[in-house]
């Protein structure tokens, strides 16, 4: 018969608010835990005999006793709540609209924007995931246990981060765990560098996570709500309601403060930070964190995205317009968006990108001959497409395709290191010493895997794994 030990850590403030389940059954130790009310994660390893698959179980939960885990009976307590933005929109008062090409009705109010030269995607509040070409042709869709409150890409890779506090790879067939963030931590926001993970939450904290899901570093901010986390190879920029503050990557060392109070919003380019306010106001800030211009709106200020180098600046605000400004702040256009207020944004090659309250996904054509057009009343026809009638791909996080076929791909295998599962290179031609970035929920001590492929960190150090994972056996 198997064994099963329930526990729950609760707090009345709120920080914490989780379970802890361990199932002993013969000489297998089935782990799942997560936020109280969700079904979890679940960890399943076998030991050589049943007396070691107990010493482990017993280990395990003494762990989680001497944390301030209580036994309890499941289902007593409720779910905690999930903090989502609380956004108002109105309809704008312009007469002419931006020119749209293209708008797709995801179904949900969407934050989640990704634009790159191949594809383009959008994540909504109900977990769905659609990848379109420019053209606006849906080329795939997956579902996500919870809203997508945004959409990221480092390097090669796109990911979705989620209400449920995890972010997800979506670079292969199907969506992969690729971070497990702490329970406690309400997502706002995130950003991605070569593998290090930046999340900014509820309460104005940010914390810096490495390609093993460690915690480097915590840092509790000058205010509340973290709409804004972006990093580069030295700094993390970090927007909440006191302003954005600089922090050195390294060490987490603050670097500068600067009181553009109550920020929404925030973008980076090479030389600059740019932050969206609830003050109708996008500012452009230094490296330094000194105020290089300010671009003024009539609305607050939801989104925001640059040209590159920063040549045009864009804003979307909560009356449902879109502003266009030189670089020194000079506005140039102010058009309606025609489908609700701007979320999130992203400008490519003459063409900007937005999803709203409304849960529009549209591209519109910012090139100055289609916006002279559009101020004059001619717009062009509108491709609106249809939402696909196959359903959406669903995270399967623990099973996995097995292969016996090594003959094409990177072989990889789970060794155990300490008390930590560890991922290594088995084939020839890569430093077998580095750790490979692996979803933890994947990992069985002694498991081999086939990977597409794997990239060296821009750092160098690791290597990370690039589009299907299947089990060797």
């Amino acid at each position: 018969m198997p064994e099963t030990t329930y526990l729950e850590l609760s707090q009345e403030s709120g920080s914490s608010h989780k379970f802890y389940e361990v199932t002993v059954e013969n000489t297998e130790v089935k782990i799942r835990y997560g936020r109280i009310g969700e079904t979890g994660k679940t960890d399943l390893k076998t030991f050589p005999t049943p007396e070691k698959a107990q010493t482990e179980a017993q280990k395990k939960i003494k762990e989680k006793l001497r944390k301030g885990y209580e036994p309890a009976v499941m289902g007593m307590r409720k779910k905690r709540p999930i903090t989502r933005r609380s956004v108002t929109s109105t309809v704008s008062k312009i007469k002419n609209k931006a020119p749209l090409l293209w708008q797709f009705k995801s179904g949900s109010s969407a934050f989640g924007i990704f634009i790159d030269q191949e594809h383009c995607w959008v994540g909504n509040q109900k977990g769905l995931v659609y990848k379109l070409n420019h053209q606006g042709e849906i080329l795939n869709q997956f579902k996500l246990p919870e809203g997508v409150k945004c959409l990221v890409g480092d390097d090669i890779w796109i990911y979705a981060g989620c209400d449920d506090g995890n972010v997800y790879d979506l670079t292969g067939k199907i969506p992969r765990l690729a971070y497990t963030i702490d329970e406690n931590i309400d997502i706002y926001w995130l950003d991605i560098y070569d593998g290090i993970l930046a999340v900014s939450d509820v309460n104005g904290a940010v914390v810096k996570i490495n390609s093993e899901e460690e915690i480097e570093w915590t840092r509790l901010s000058q205010g509340s709500s973290g709409w804004m986390v972006r990093i580069d190879s030295q700094n993390m920029y970090h927007g909440h309601s006191g302003g954005i503050t600089s922090y050195e990557l390294s060490e987490g060392r603050q670097l500068w403060h600067q009181e553009v109070k109550g920020i929404l919003f925030g973008w980076q380019e090479e030389n600059s930070v740019y932050g969206g306010t609830a003050s109708q106001k996008v500012y452009k800030l230094s490296k330094e964190g000194e105020i290089q211009a300010e671009y003024k709106c009539n609305a607050s200020v939801y989104s925001c995205a640059t040209s590159p180098q920063g040549e045009y600046v864009f804003a979307g605000d909560s009356s449902s317009s879109l502003y266009c400004f030189s670089a020194e702040g000079k506005l140039i256009w102010k058009l309606a968006t025609g489908c609700g207020s701007a979320l999130s944004m992203q400008y490519y090659q003459d063409h900007l990108y937005i999803v709203t309250t409304d849960g529009s996904f549209a591209c519109i054509d910012a090139s100055p001959t289609a916006i002279a057009s559009a101020q004059t009343g001619q717009l062009p026809e509108i491709l609106n497409i249809k939402t696909p009638t196959k359903a959406p791909i669903n995270i399967d996080s623990t099973e996995l395709e097995t292969t016996s076929n090594s003959s094409q791909g990177v072989i990889l295998e789970c060794i155990e290191k300490g008390s930590k599962l560890k991922i290594k290179v088995i084939s020839e031609g890569f430093n077998q010493d580095w750790n490979v970035q692996f979803p933890r929920n994947l990992r069985q001590k002694g498991a081999k895997y086939l990977v597409e492929n794997i990239k060296e960190s821009a750092r160098g150090g690791f290597y990370r794994v690039y589009g299907e994972i299947k089990k060797l056996v």
